[in-house]
């Protein structure tokens, strides 16, 4: 998968994991070069606590478009270190070549509870 925010990749991996939605990459397909702070927090009832980082891509900023779980709950425990993306990131999948031909590599996925879906 791929994560790509005014025309530039932010995130790159073939190992997401896909939650009510939203592929969460590994923080280290993370390009840190275009991501700053964010004091931004919310509060879901099934994964615990967001904090969320900003985007800064050729000049422009894009608040608060990526989130992390640094401590989720039990039961979202597979999101552990991992980054999701919204607010006009664009998420999709990539395809690598080998020598037979292309290939992509399915995101795990983890099936969302009645009602309680967040970011």
């Amino acid at each position: 998968m791929k994560a790509t925010w005014n025309g530039v990749v932010v995130a790159e991996s073939d190992d997401t994991v896909l939650m009510d939605g939203n592929h969460y990459f590994p923080e280290s397909a993370l390009k840190r070069e275009f991501v700053t702070f964010s004091n931004h927090k919310t509060m879901c009832p099934r994964k615990g606590q967001a904090t969320y980082l900003s985007l800064l891509v050729q000049g422009e900023l894009n608040p608060d478009a990526a989130w992390t779980y640094a401590d989720p709950k039990p039961e979202a425990e597979e999101i552990r270190g991992r980054i999701a993306f919204w607010k006009g990131v664009k998420v999709a999948a990539c395809r690598t070549l080998t020598a037979h031909g292309s290939r992509t590599q399915p995101p795990r996925v983890i099936p969302a509870r009645t009602g309680q879906s967040c970011g």
